[in-house]
């Protein structure tokens, strides 16, 4: 297989680079860089109907992937994790076609395993061996599992409050943790000080160029599982909101490409009501969001109280025709519940408050209770037994 990968651009300035070169933001106004394709190129290589041969992980899409070569690629079978119909929650809050696409199967338990099977992976190809990334959940061990599997360092910086089991993880995969008296962001002002003395190669989200491709890849499941056509609506939990522009990118790439027509899923941003910059810069029609002052929420991975990425997650949702809302800590509680009770299935708090927002929206007429609906779960609930 052979990558299509020619160059990175910035999603705000539009200035290009190279992209055999270590680059993490753009030179010209320090925005957040995307990796692009020879589409044309890959659409001749690679015929949709071929993707059934290929291994189920998120790699099948290596046409449009930004490892070049494929002995660099450093996986756990991460992606193609299934959808499932909530029929039963589907009845109870009074839509007809309910679907989950649950992102706690993957390896790590979250779907944080994408973002950095490519982050890492790159990494790996541009000679870098020392990786540095604050986080308060689930990319932590992500992060410290692909460097322990590709022989690599990992520094991890979280919050003294982030859930234990994200901590094990990276103390477990032999990663180097430090704990801190702060939010996400005061981890990461330390990560990039330790970054900037020590060469270490920070894969915060949207800090570097590959995160966005792995997480894209929900974008490209999403379609090939529900045979090319996408669904009305897409909720998602939102904190750095890497998973929304990831599929709002592979919604274009694949049409582009030829794979799926015009028509978009309407997104909608799902935030806590303790830290919801996304939802306040949606409301007041701004363009970036301000940081978020004092942020509480027990979703350890939407407790993010400024986003790099704020323009191009507000830019999805204004396109979509989609929205945003907050939901409360209790809120999440009870649907973790709910979702247990009625479909089987432990999903994260964060996965827990799209299904909350789902019911906002059909109770204030957003949305249609006949209209195809997808819920995103990030993780798995087991994570986050210290908090419930």
């Amino acid at each position: 297989m052979k990558s299509y990968l020619t160059h990175l651009e910035c999603t705000y300035c539009h200035a290009t680079y190279p992209a055999d070169e270590v680059i993490r933001l753009c030179a010209e106004c320090s925005k957040v860089l995307y990796p692009r394709y020879d589409l044309a190129g890959a659409r001749d290589a690679l015929n949709p109907d071929e993707l059934k041969n290929r291994p189920a992980n998120m790699w099948r899409y290596f046409e449009v992937m930004p490892v070049l070569d494929e002995a660099n690629v450093i996986t756990l079978g991460e992606g193609f994790t299934p959808i499932f119909k909530a029929e039963r929650l589907g009845d109870k809050i009074g839509a007809s076609a309910v679907y989950i696409k649950d992102e706690g199967l993957n390896p790590t338990a979250s779907f944080k395993a994408r973002g950095l099977s490519a982050a890492v992976s790159k990494a790996k190809e541009l000679g870098i061996t020392k990786l540095t990334m604050p986080s308060a959940g689930n990319a932590a061990g992500a992060m410290a599992a692909y460097a322990a599997k590709g022989g690599m360092e990992a520094y991890v910086f979280m919050p003294k409050d982030a859930p234990e089991a994200n901590q094990i993880e990276v103390s477990i995969s032999g990663g180097d943790l430090t704990l801190i008296d702060g939010l996400i962001s005061d981890a990461g002002v330390l990560s990039r000080k330790r970054a900037a003395e020590e060469g270490l190669f920070d894969v915060s989200t949207l800090q570097e160029p590959y995160r966005v491709e792995g997480k894209k890849t929900m974008g490209y499941e999403i379609a090939e599982q529900s045979d090319w056509e996408l669904p009305d609506a897409i909720i998602y939990p939102t904190g750095g909101g890497t998973g929304i522009v990831g599929m709002w990118k592979a919604f274009a790439e694949m049409e582009e490409m030829g794979w799926i027509g015009p028509k978009r899923p309407k997104m909608y941003a799902v935030q806590a009501e303790g830290c919801a910059p996304i939802v306040r810069a949606f409301r007041e029609g701004a363009e970036f969001a301000e940081p978020w002052e004092n942020a509480q929420t027990m979703a350890a991975g939407i407790r993010v109280p400024g986003a790099i990425g704020d323009y191009l997650i507000l830019g999805a949702i204004r396109e979509s025709g989609g929205g945003a809302l907050t939901v409360t800590d209790d809120e999440m509680k009870y649907y973790m519940s709910l979702v247990a009770s009625l479909e089987g299935m432990f999903i994260c708090p964060e996965g827990a408050a799209t299904a909350v927002a789902l019911n906002k929206l059909l109770v204030a007429g957003d949305l249609s209770p006949d209209e195809n609906i997808l819920l995103l779960n990030t993780g798995s609930g087991l994570k986050y037994l210290d908090v419930m």
